[in-house]
């Protein structure tokens, strides 16, 4: 069911059919953007010398800072790009670069942009956020992400390594009709890059994303954010990996690191066979 795409085996490895490794990669990205590439190589490497396939980073993995301090936006084929397309082909597995700033519409705003790089350094696919984080909550959170941000239009699902994946970046996972798109147009990954604060994460993060497993029968990768940030952020982490039946594979510990597990895609197959509410649906 997957194949191998240019991964590097030791002696005596091999790939097992219908498994895949993969790894999600829990960052405290802050205003030093050449420490924290540093930092999210090392924990490619990380991810590969443990067997991973295919290693996802979290939201704004380059910069979460203030506005004012941030990187100047790039288009897909600028450094950003080409810094991880490098860790692609050098590690030999597939990255999901977390998001960047890509350069947006206008002079004030940016796109909030994925990117896929295979293990030879190529890209596979981009996407843009489509829903952006503006929220009002009086005395303790004001984020108005539509300021400085402008909207994707497209859901994308890729092929990851032989395996239709699909994208969406932190927000995105508090409205389950985007991913039901992406299940209906044949995801059996997907996967969440995030930032999310501290105050919704505790209560939300995980519950959410068995949700999302478990309503649209997909293996569920999360990479998020951890600890304090400017101007005055705290994000949650917990960053995971959960089963198509909402079971939580792995997590990360509350610091910077990385979580590995095996997707059984047999296994997924046969959920979607002995409980099929993806092929009952009526909507």
């Amino acid at each position: 069911m997957t194949r191998d795409c240019g991964k590097r085996f030791g002696a005596g490895e091999r790939r097992t059919l219908g498994f895949m490794r993969v790894a999600v990669c829990q960052l405290n990205s802050r205003d030093d953007r050449a420490h924290n590439l540093s930092v999210a190589r090392s924990l490619l490497e990380r991810a590969a010398a443990g067997g991973a396939e295919l290693a996802v980073l979290p939201e704004y993995v380059d910069f979460l800072g203030r506005a004012a301090d941030a990187p100047k936006p790039e288009a897909v084929d600028g450094e950003f790009a080409a810094f991880f397309a490098a860790a692609a082909r050098e590690l030999g597995i597939w990255v999901h670069a977390g998001s960047f700033h890509e350069t947006g519409p206008d002079d004030g705003r940016t796109f909030n942009t994925t990117l896929v790089f295979r293990p030879d350094g190529s890209l596979a696919a981009s996407y843009r956020k489509i829903h952006l984080y503006d929220v009002e909550i009086a005395g303790r959170v004001s984020y108005q992400e539509s300021r400085t941000v402008a909207p994707g239009e497209h859901t994308v699902v890729t092929e990851v390594n032989g395996v239709p994946t699909g994208l969406s970046i932190c927000y995105d996972l508090r409205f389950p009709e985007l991913y039901r798109q992406l299940a209906i147009a044949g995801a059996k990954i997907l996967v969440v890059p995030a930032a999310f604060m501290l105050h919704t994460g505790r209560d939300h993060w995980e519950v959410l994303l068995r949700a999302r497993a478990i309503e649209n029968q997909c293996y569920v990768l999360a990479a998020g954010q951890i600890g304090d940030h400017e101007p005055g952020r705290t994000c949650f982490g917990r960053s995971m990996i959960i089963d198509p039946w909402g079971t939580v594979l792995a997590q990360a510990p509350d610091t910077e690191g990385i979580a590995i597990a095996e997707l059984d895609l047999g296994r997924l197959d046969t959920i979607r066979e002995e409980l099929p509410s993806l092929a009952n649906r009526r909507l």
